[in-house]
């Protein structure tokens, strides 16, 4: 099989690539563009260490080849920020411990980002079974889904204003 061109826009920026037709685009994520946010985990799509907004919606970026990218817009967890200023779900996880090791927690905040896009003002039912692919091994969960409420709440009072 030959290499393929791609290009994709992650972040609002867009690259160009020659990839080969097999790479994971975790891979090519973390090792041609050097963006290590998106985690390799179990690479079969069962912890979602590595889950990003692919086109706005969620998914585990060890189960999509850099190829099927191609044309798309890709968010991961490193573009959330802005200007230095954490996006409100990175900040709730800080403020409410929803990390310890951080192994899980870039796909945890994006899972948590694309829960809220849906439901911004989730049950405590629907954080757990909305997160319920993405594993943590430290917390317990208990912190993490304090950290999805209080970004729901952040989300809305920065809506409100």
């Amino acid at each position: 099989m030959s290499d393929c061109k791609i290009a994709v826009t992650v972040n609002g920026r867009r690259y160009e690539a020659i990839v080969e037709p097999r790479m994971l685009l975790v891979t090519f994520l973390r090792e041609t563009l050097g963006l290590t946010g998106a985690h390799v985990g179990c690479v079969i799509g069962e912890c979602g260490a590595c889950s990003l907004l692919l086109d706005g919606e969620l998914v585990k970026s060890c189960l999509v080849l850099a190829v099927q990218a191609d044309g798309t817009e890709i968010t991961t967890v490193e573009g959330l920020e802005t200007g230095g200023v954490l996006h409100p779900v990175q900040e709730a996880f800080v403020r409410e411990y929803g990390a310890q090791c951080g192994f899980c927690t870039p796909g945890m905040v994006m899972a948590a980002l694309y829960l809220l896009r849906e439901h911004p003002n989730p049950s405590e039912e629907t954080i757990r079974s909305r997160l319920a692919g993405n594993l943590c091994m430290c917390t317990g969960y208990m912190q993490i889904v304090k950290s999805v409420q209080a970004a729901a709440v952040m989300l809305g009072e920065r809506e409100a204003s």
